[in-house]
């Protein structure tokens, strides 16, 4: 027992001194960036020029894979052809030197695609991406606003409407830019396209795949494009970290709509049966409940514990660095906020309920819509067979409503991506940066086809609150924030296009 005891005591020795070296050792060394002073900026001006474009109601709606329809019957509609015209006419009429020196060509009826030749033809282009759409405000909360959703007001801090975080705030910071560096007399080597899109909100199944086709059409591969999706996380919103970090999205989740249905016989409700409609759909949607999705930590969301973790508390980093012991461990604490154990799974969200056409009428048919977020690494088909198992119910029909694969990974050891990270830091030189996933979907879906590499990240600092203002009430963005997204979009272009 005594000899049992002593190699237990060094078999503990050894993994902990195993631990603790991993935790201790040194993060990678990064290449040497000088930060840059901020380029001056006419800050009224700016805000003002952003107002005018969140003042013209450039609207998507939709209300696909509900109501008994899908999105193939058309429910989705991006915005008026008035409003497009009339953001497009703003456009031409704020950024004169864009519009005279880039070439411009309207697609699908509403999207812009700009191209700025670059010097240098055997230089794979670059596609810089944003939206002109915007989400409706939701009915009856038009009053919770501090300004008028659609005002562009200007206090003086910040520009208040919708679109100022999503995403008009990148269609004018990329105009800004490019405007500014005309004016310098900036001109590239590497082709610069600057891709807006007008219906991201529902899709962008009209804009930016149309725009996409059109580059493939005509043979052209870029070698990145970048898009929203991601931000500057504050410091303290990351456990164990107290720097900014600005993450970079290399991949999103893909997704998947499914529909249960469930049939019984109907009649007067006085008389329920057993096995009426809308329990045996309840039991299906509970059954569903209690068999999530595999979780795993993969992909993007292991790329970002890796940067993330040489730069964590002491805590973090031990548990960061030892994955191969602590995963669970791990697993267990992003379990706590549907935010981050979303970074581990498929998720599962019963979104479109419906039954019964009056309160006296047993239905004889109940629906329930389930939205899953499918993770990279995961396949359609293998969500679908899961959910299928987990109904266990031959009365139960399941329909595939509409589905799209988790996007392919960027490569962070790539040279677009050490590229952009220096950007960052260039005009950050403070905050962290690290890939990350992109829980929910963007135009840069529709580019896999003709981009080596595609990220999603905007400099926006975002805080808790501001992220609930993202399709929500009081939208706004802080006027210092908007003037560093310009200066961002301006150094990128240098860095990336010569």
């Amino acid at each position: 027992m005594r000899r049992f005891g002593l190699a237990l005591a060094s078999a503990l020795g050894i993994l902990a001194a195993v631990l603790v070296g991993n935790a201790l050792r040194p993060a990678p060394a990064l290449p040497a960036v000088a930060s840059i002073a901020p380029r001056p900026l006419d800050r009224q001006a700016l805000a003002e020029r952003l107002a005018r474009a969140i003042r013209i109601e450039t609207v998507s709606r939709g209300d696909a894979g509900c109501g008994g329809g899908g999105p193939a019957e058309g429910r989705d509609a991006p915005p008026a052809a008035a409003a497009l015209a009339a953001l497009h006419d703003q456009l031409a009429r704020d950024f004169p030197r864009l519009h005279a020196a880039l070439e411009r060509e309207t697609v699908a009826g509403g999207s812009l695609l700009f191209r700025w030749p670059g010097s240098d033809p055997a230089l794979a282009p670059i596609l810089l991406m944003a939206h002109l759409d915007v989400v409706p405000v939701e009915p009856g909360t038009e009053a919770r606003w501090t300004h008028p959703p659609f005002s562009g007001a200007i206090d003086g801090e910040f520009v208040w409407g919708r679109g100022t975080l999503d995403d008009k705030v990148s269609v004018l910071g990329l105009a800004e830019a490019t405007e500014l560096l005309l004016r310098e007399g900036f001109a590239p080597q590497r082709t610069v396209y600057l891709a807006f899109g007008h219906d991201e909100e529902i899709g962008g199944k009209f804009g930016a795949k149309a725009i996409a086709a059109t580059l493939a059409a005509r043979g052209v591969r870029l070698a990145y494009t970048l898009d929203e999706g991601m931000g500057i996380v504050m410091r303290g919103l990351v456990p164990g970290l107290d720097r900014d970090v600005a993450l970079v999205g290399l991949a999103e989740k893909g997704y998947l709509s499914v529909e249960l249905a469930a049939s019984a016989v109907g009649g007067h409700s006085s008389t329920p049966p057993r096995d009426a409609a809308v329990y045996r759909l309840s039991r299906a949607l509970a059954r569903v409940e209690q068999r999530p999705q595999p979780e795993a930590i993969r992909g993007p969301v292991a790329a970002m514990f890796d940067a993330l973790a040489p730069h964590g508390s002491f805590p973090i980093r031990l548990a960061l660095r030892n994955r191969w012991l602590f995963d669970p461990a791990i697993r267990a604490m992003l379990r706590r906020e549907p935010a981050q154990a979303a970074l581990l799974h498929t998720t599962t969200a019963p979104t479109c309920l419906r039954a019964g056409v009056k309160d006296n009428v047993l239905p004889s048919r109940a629906t329930a819509v389930l939205n899953h977020r499918v993770l990279p690494g995961d396949r359609i088909d293998d969500v679908v067979a899961r959910v299928h198992a987990a109904v266990a119910d031959p009365q139960v029909e399941l329909r595939v409503i509409e589905g799209r694969e988790a996007s392919p990974s960027a490569d962070p050891a790539s040279e677009s991506y050490a590229a952009l990270a220096s950007t960052i830091r260039e005009v950050f030189p403070d905050i962290l940066v690290a890939p990350a996933l992109v829980l929910g979907g963007t135009d840069s879906k529709h580019y896999v086809d003709v981009a080596e590499q595609s990220f999603r990240f905007v400099p926006l600092r975002l805080s808790p609150e501001d992220l609930k203002r993202i399709h929500g009430t009081d939208e706004r963005v802080a006027i210092t924030n908007y003037l560093d997204v310009v200066r961002f979009f301006a150094r990128l272009i240098e860095n990336g296009a010569s």
